[in-house]
């Protein structure tokens, strides 16, 4: 199976994970596996303290769901530890996980894309080259892992309604100012402002930096039962005729490939409503 997901050793303490899964580093069964994997390692691993994730592919961190996997197959994967579908697995554990997580986003993080952002600690973002955003409603369908409950600590109701409602794309300095992300700074000040801030992180005693994020996450993250039944949600709104003659269209448009369609998905939604 290739990779990917490239781990690499910065410094001590100090992880990077850059995701390349050609053409547009769409998500599918086996980024879950993969991420499954580095979690489990994060969780049981003493030395890990910051790890970075980033993109090799400069527009698109993650782009969203692969719509042209067997959705059987999906539905059918094996729970992961927490007892919930992989995916929600995968997002609470590593929210949960005992390292600080650190998204570092140039290009664009739609959709389950936006998902895994969201469930990292920590997003730094490119002021000019990154996108943020919740399509799924702008096709038909419910968003999966329920984005709704961290964007709503993050941002607000109303901004969340906006986001997930709206459909449509948030630039890096909109989503700073929304809170959708930490910062966005100059794409040319991206990769060293996270480098450095993981170094300074990765320089400080693990059970300090373990013991307080514990204490963080007990005021501020989500119950894991809230999302099983966005998933469920998930599933049965993409199984509607509506649901799926708005994705054709989109595919027949250019969903995942490298076309007008990704790089301008908000507005490529919005002509469908219309």
């Amino acid at each position: 199976m290739t990779k990917q997901i490239e781990i690499r050793v910065e410094a001590p303490g100090y992880l990077r994970a850059s995701f390349e899964n050609p053409p547009i580093n769409l998500i599918d069964p086996e980024t879950i596996d993969e991420l499954s994997a580095l979690i489990s390692s994060l969780e049981s691993g003493p030395e890990v303290k910051v790890i970075v994730f980033d993109s090799r592919d400069p527009d698109f961190f993650l782009a969203h769901w692969d719509v042209l996997t067997d959705k059987e197959r999906t539905a059918a994967m094996p729970k992961g530890p927490t007892g919930m579908h992989p995916w929600l697995d995968v997002l609470a554990r590593l929210s949960r996980a005992p390292v600080v997580s650190i998204a570092s986003i140039r290009g664009r993080a739609r959709g389950a894309g936006s998902e895994f952002a969201l469930a990292c600690d920590l997003r730094f973002a490119s002021a000019e080259k990154a996108v943020l955003g919740q399509f799924e409603v702008g096709a038909g369908a419910v968003p999966g892992a329920n984005p709704m409950a961290r964007l709503g600590g993050l941002i607000g109701r109303g901004r969340t309604l906006e986001v997930v409602l709206g459909a449509d794309d948030f630039p890096g300095q909109l989503a700073e100012r929304y809170g959708y992300v930490n910062r966005a700074l100059p794409d040319a000040q991206l990769d060293s402002f996270v480098d450095r801030l993981a170094r300074r992180i990765a320089g400080f005693e693990k059970e300090a930096l373990v013991a307080t994020k514990r204490l963080v996450d007990e005021v501020t993250l989500p119950a894991d039962d809230v999302f099983p039944p966005a998933i469920d949600a998930f599933f049965k709104s993409t199984a509607r005729p509506q649901t799926r003659a708005r994705i054709q269209k989109l595919l027949e448009n250019g969903l995942q490939s490298r076309s007008e369609t990704e790089l301008n998905l908000g507005e490529q939604v919005a002509q469908l409503a219309g």
